[in-house]
């Protein structure tokens, strides 16, 4: 009997002609809440109010201050995938600045200003930062640039198509006269909003598309970038967490007794699926920590493994319907249909910065530090907890030492 050998390796099959590719995937929907939106919103006094009243603030991204300074206010949270420096490249083309001219903030939680539609919220996650960012950041950046560029042809009595804009000042060719930012912030604040704006042509890229370097790589050589471990606030404890080793399993006794008695150790407290000791500092719950004897209820996952897994999975795909991803070439009349399974093993969410928020609550307000990929869920979450109205929350995102789409909210134990 004659055998056909054919190569089914994932190269092989990515390279033949015809090709129909089918996954099998559980996926939420997505509602949008809002989007992200270059002009004025509703909203955007109060935000600018709270970044300090800069006199120049066209929309939710862009502040000028009256020395000239610039800051993007960015939406997404930077955890090594480098937008931080993409968004300034969006910003800077269209504002003809320097990279070196801008200073990113971190968003406050705000979905009414910062939602992306495809996410449903103020969420990073998805790839989709670029992607979300592309046209409404230049669009900022226009808009901006716009406004600056007709409060100097005001004054000059010009028309503002021949002034022109580099680095941060307005120049006019024909009579030699130039003014910064900073001289002109005032009165391009108190501009309408300009029915429309032109974006550049990919032809007039100076920044988009160029090789450059990370604005945010200095601080992180030199040790000087706060991630949200980082954080010290007066009077700060250190809690340790040992969550249950399965998915879906509890605590069911511990003793805490001998943690107690190690100097620094607080408190030992039960949480429903871990058990966290309170110390003066790190090494004290640390050492709390590991002196606990705990005993936990697995739950129902206490024999899953991952071979176990992967067998579910592939009776899920013989039981379910394939989503077609991609169908390319012809199929022939008279072809036999090939199939292969292709499996890619387990990884950890594994993150260089261990999940972590810091957490001041008073009478009337409550504080957060953490890196978070969604910092509006740290605010309902916040006030659930705590009773206080939303209002009240205060959260100052950081830089996220990684993300593994493993910091969504607050750090609760898992």
């Amino acid at each position: 009997m004659n055998v056909q050998q054919i190569d089914l390796s994932r190269r092989r099959v990515l390279q033949s002609g015809a090709l129909t590719i089918a996954f099998l995937w559980c996926a939420g929907g997505r509602t949008a809440r809002g989007a992200i939106n270059a002009r004025r919103q509703p909203g955007d006094a109060a935000a600018a109010a709270a970044d300090g009243n800069p006199p120049f603030a066209p929309n939710a991204f862009v502040r000028i201050d009256a020395d000239g300074a610039i800051r993007l206010v960015m939406p997404n949270v930077e955890m090594g995938q480098g937008i931080y420096t993409g968004a300034c490249m969006l910003l800077a083309e269209e504002l003809d600045v320097g990279l070196d001219q801008i200073r990113v903030e971190h968003a406050p939680p705000n979905d009414a200003l910062y939602a992306l539609p495809l996410l449903g919220g103020q969420i990073t996650g998805g790839s989709l930062s670029t992607r979300s960012q592309w046209q409404v950041l230049r669009e900022a950046g226009a808009v901006a640039r716009t406004l600056l560029v007709a409060a100097a042809a005001e004054r000059w009595a010009v028309d503002p198509s021949t002034c022109s804009v580099e680095r941060g000042v307005v120049a006019h060719a024909g009579s030699g006269r130039s003014l910064a930012f900073a001289a002109l912030v005032k009165s391009a604040g108190a501009r309408p909003m300009p029915d429309k704006v032109v974006l550049k042509d990919v032809s007039s890229f100076t920044l988009i598309g160029k090789p450059t370097l990370r604005i945010d790589a200095p601080d992180k050589v030199r040790g000087a970038t706060q991630f949200g471990i980082d954080v010290r606030v007066p009077g700060m404890k250190v809690a340790t967490v040992l969550a249950c080793p399965t998915f879906g399993g509890k605590l069911a006794a511990v003793d805490g007794k001998h943690a107690r008695s190690l100097p620094g150790v607080i408190d030992v407290i039960r949480i429903d699926n871990a058990v966290a000791v309170v110390g003066e500092h790190f090494w004290a719950a640390k050492q709390g920590l590991e002196a606990l004897d705990v005993q936990w209820d697995p739950g129902a996952n206490a024999d899953l493994t991952t071979a176990g897994l992967l067998e579910a999975l592939a009776a899920s795909s013989r039981s379910g319907t394939p989503i077609v991803g991609r169908e390319v070439g012809k199929r022939p009349a008279g072809g036999k249909p090939l199939e292969a399974v292709y499996v890619s093993p387990m990884l950890a969410h594994a993150t260089m910065e261990p999940l972590n928020t810091t957490v001041w609550v008073t009478s009337d307000k409550c504080e957060i530090w953490v890196g978070t990929q969604v910092p509006t869920r740290c605010v309902s979450v916040a006030a659930k907890i705590t009773g206080l109205p939303a209002e009240k929350i205060i959260v100052h995102n950081q830089y996220l030492g990684g993300g593994r789409i493993r910091r969504p909210s607050t750090g609760r134990a898992r």
